[in-house]
């Protein structure tokens, strides 16, 4: 991903998924609670930090810098279809909306449980 200054990935949770992120360039804020409205931990990162994210637990990461944030997300299970590269969010949505990126068959996905949820 590549996040513009002030803007952020955006507030989730995925109720069933396990997520490691890890920036590779610019600096930023970390933030995760239990509820939408409870982020009671803050962190700020750069460059080289990563960040684990237990299923279930809301987070966010918000660019600080003035210059684009630029990380990954591995996802446990995988959320997203082998080599996808999106260049904009949009098209990831568009992408998911799709089922253009959509887990590989052989990879085990979470049961019927609560979808992801989006601040």
């Amino acid at each position: 991903m590549s996040i513009p200054p002030g803007e952020s990935i955006g507030l989730e949770a995925h109720p069933e998924t396990d997520q490691f992120l890890r920036l590779d360039s610019g600096q930023g804020r970390c933030v995760m609670g239990p509820a939408e409205d409870d982020l009671s931990f803050t962190q700020d990162v750069s460059d080289g930090w990563a960040i684990q994210v237990p299923a279930g637990t809301w987070h966010d990461v918000i660019n600080t810098g003035e210059e684009p944030m630029r990380l990954y997300a591995v996802y446990a299970p995988t959320h997203h279809a082998q080599g996808i590269v999106q260049d904009t969010a949009e098209q990831a949505e568009a992408d998911e909306d799709s089922g253009k990126d959509s887990p590989p068959e052989w990879s085990v996905q979470p049961g019927e449980g609560e979808d992801d949820l989006k601040g």
